[in-house]
């Protein structure tokens, strides 16, 4: 297995190539488009390469490219029902309401790069619907993925991580290595944090690959 990172400027999309294909792990904004398909063509990716895309949660610089990667590339989109009308409605802020709509809006702006930016990204969204619902401890290997689906609600209800069997995870914003590594800052259920966080800890990686700021290793457990 092996795993490029795509940088699309504040966010990273991965590409995992196996045996049998390549996945691709997020997609970014749209405005980051022309640096996925540059990404993806450097790696020699063409219609009918790629298994499947997964979506670790439903926010906008994940899901952003993700109707126009499925058109070109003839692949599935594949990500947790909890964040699944996230997608279908374009409202990032669906089933997020218990941190209060306003400030999770403001909080969101402030890292995607302002209210401009935002609602500049949020007018290019293309909406979908997500061909494949993942759940907790589901396998991936019919797509000739080795890893599992660990699911991980607190940044957004259906935010999921990929664990693949020689201990490296895919975050997306759960974990985050900015300028640390350190938890999600923008958080929908507290409660629901804790909770993935004691699951996390309590798991094999070896390696991080998060959905902002650079992979990292770890000595076999999450401890920050």
């Amino acid at each position: 297995m092996e795993i490029k990172t795509i940088s699309l400027t504040f966010v990273n999309s991965y590409l995992v190539k196996t045996d049998r294909g390549y996945i691709l792990i997020d997609t970014g904004v749209p405005m980051s488009r022309e640096a996925l398909e540059k990404g993806l063509e450097k790696e020699g990716i063409k219609p009918g390469d790629l298994n499947l895309v997964i979506i670790t949660h439903g926010d906008i610089d994940h899901t952003g490219n993700c109707a126009y990667i499925r058109k070109k590339y003839g692949v599935k989109i594949a990500m947790h029902k909890n964040d699944a009308k996230m997608a279908e409605t374009g409202e990032m802020l669906v089933d997020r309401k218990r941190t209060g709509g306003s400030l999770m809006m403001t909080i969101m702006q402030f890292f995607m790069g302002g209210k401009k930016r935002m609602k500049k990204m949020m007018e290019a969204f293309e909406k979908f619907s997500p061909d494949i619902l993942l759940e907790d401890g589901q396998e991936l290997k019919e797509f000739g993925f080795d890893a599992k689906v660990v699911f991980i609600p607190g940044h957004t209800p259906g935010s999921i991580a990929i664990l693949t069997s020689d201990g490296s995870l895919f975050s997306g914003d759960t974990v985050l290595n900015r300028s640390k590594p350190e938890w999600a800052n923008i958080i929908y259920s507290v409660e629901n944090l804790e909770d993935t966080i004691n699951k996390l800890k309590s798991l094999t990686i070896n390696n991080v690959y998060p959905g902002h700021g650079k992979p990292f290793k770890t000595g076999g457990k999450l401890e920050f």
